[in-house]
């Protein structure tokens, strides 16, 4: 018997392995670009829009999770552990000059967050609660008719992001603890469970008001940290600070190309920065969607400028400042790859002394929790979809939770490389659908520029007879008259 699990092991990791740095990394790349060709740049060309999204964000919800919400679901589950270790890993991996890439597919990634959120807010439904739901199960199945394809990323999705990507983000917490603070990973579980079972058990609606105050908390207390570090050497030594830039923009063009080459070295750094910042932002992969469908908001195109930022934060300043950090307190990186897990936490320590190892155990612990929460929305959202029984969704959040509690004392090897696995297949689904609805996309967008133009403040959509769309939403959602109360409330 375990000689076949490890045989499995063997092949999924394989497969996986091939998936993440061959096919889904370009894939997720030339759609991108293709989308921002099509859509006409819209992360540049409304950029201001872009920027300025949050602003009346938090209003206009009424019975269900307002627009700020959303975006702090998704910022929980993207500034995460991978900013942490993923990284470090592509510095590890692919140079400094990983970093550069990483910027430039967190670039056109935001187009590919925009379509995707967007789409999910034009074909998402109301659910029983009161509240929304939408993402690719949903526009799979209303905007293309493809109810076999959306079933198949919704259970791919319940398994994957709901069950596995919290038990693998607490157990990378539960490691943390254990091997920097001898916290046996019995007391992590114990701890997990207490701390997150109120969370999950109160569902979608429960993780929107946790993730409202909690992630964007979270992640301005981690940048402040590393900007701190990084204006005290800015001061001391300036020199530090400019030779970290200097090693990502030479990296990014092979300019310190070893035995590979120049063209050896570009391929290296732009495989690892473009694997990890996609990985990290989420662009394109069809999780985020789920958290943005949810949101109430007047006009798709508004959330879909929301998640746009949302890939904006965790790349271009979360993951821009880690990476920084690295750089300045690690001159030489180390060689080795399994040292990712720990450089973030040792490079504070080693700018700012012992007094911060347990700020970093501390942050970290948060960063799994919130993810672990905020992963399981996107679960909760698809299984939705599959079913309306609240039997069954209950039980669900309970298996969810006891998994939790699970994930901090199990070896997850397995899992881990079967939720990738899936996470990628999804991930492919879903950017077949957003290249097939892309006409939604543009015509949405269009519909918002038209009112803009107009000198509407606040552009209103509506779903049928609207001459920018390729035809009508039947869901009821953007029926006139739907969309008003929502901007007289004040939401975006």
């Amino acid at each position: 018997m375990r000689s076949l699990v490890t045989a499995f092991d063997t092949y999924i990791t394989a497969v996986t392995g091939f998936l993440y740095s061959w096919g889904l990394v370009f894939l997720l790349v030339g759609v991108g670009i293709g989308l921002t060709v099509y859509l006409g740049a819209p992360q540049l060309r409304h950029a201001k829009a872009v920027l300025t999204s949050m602003r009346g964000s938090r209003h206009g919800a009424g019975t269900g999770i307002s627009a700020f919400q959303a975006f702090t679901m998704g910022v929980a589950t993207r500034v995460g552990i991978g900013n942490i270790g993923g990284v470090a890993l592509a510095l590890l991996m692919g140079g400094p000059g990983a970093i550069f890439w990483m910027w430039v597919v967190a670039l056109i990634g935001m187009a590919t967050a925009f379509a995707e959120s967007t789409l999910a807010q034009i074909f998402k439904t109301r659910h029983a609660d009161g509240s929304f739901r939408g993402g690719p199960a949903y526009y799979l199945s209303h905007g293309l008719g493809w109810k076999r394809a959306g079933w198949a990323f919704a259970l791919m999705t319940v398994f994957s992001s709901g069950m596995t990507v919290p038990m693998v983000q607490i157990n990378t917490v539960a490691a943390t603890a254990r091997d920097s603070h001898s916290i046996a990973p019995w007391v992590s579980a114990l701890v997990v469970v207490i701390l997150i079972a109120p969370v999950i058990i109160g569902g979608v609606r429960g993780v929107a008001r946790v993730s409202e105050f909690l992630g964007p908390l979270l992640a301005l207390v981690y940048v402040a940290i590393t900007v701190f570090v990084l204006v005290r050497t800015l001061v001391s030594d300036p020199g530090r600070v400019a030779e970290a830039f200097e090693a990502i923009f030479a990296g990014a063009w092979g300019l310190r190309a070893g035995a590979g080459g120049v063209a050896g070295a570009i391929f290296v750094a732009f495989i690892q920065g473009g694997r990890r910042g996609l990985f990290s932002n989420e662009a394109g992969l069809g999780t985020v969607p789920n958290a943005a469908g949810a949101a109430t908001v007047a006009h798709p195109v508004s959330q879909g400028f929301i998640q746009s930022l949302g890939v904006f934060v965790d790349t271009l300043i979360v993951c821009t400042c880690t990476a920084l950090l690295i750089l300045i307190a690690n001159p030489v990186l180390p060689t080795d790859p399994a040292a990712a897990g720990s450089l973030t936490a040792s490079s504070v320590i080693s700018e700012l002394g012992a007094w911060s190892a347990p700020v970093m155990t501390f942050i970290i612990f948060i960063f799994g929790y919130t993810s672990a929460f905020g992963a399981y929305s996107y679960g909760q959202v698809c299984l939705d979809h599959l079913t309306k029984n609240k039997t069954i969704s209950l039980v669900f959040r309970i298996v969810v939770t006891a998994l939790c509690g699970l994930g901090a004392v199990a070896e997850l090897t397995t899992v881990w490389a079967l939720s990738d696995l899936l996470l990628g297949l999804g991930g492919i689904i879903n950017l077949i659908g957003l290249i097939c609805l892309a006409r939604w996309t543009k015509g949405a967008l269009a519909d918002w520029t038209q009112q803009r133009r107009a000198g509407r403040e606040i552009p209103v959509f509506v779903g049928r007879d609207n001459p920018h769309l390729p035809g009508d939403v039947h869901s009821g959602v953007w029926d006139p008259g739907q969309a008003e109360d929502v901007a007289r409330a004040g939401g975006r």
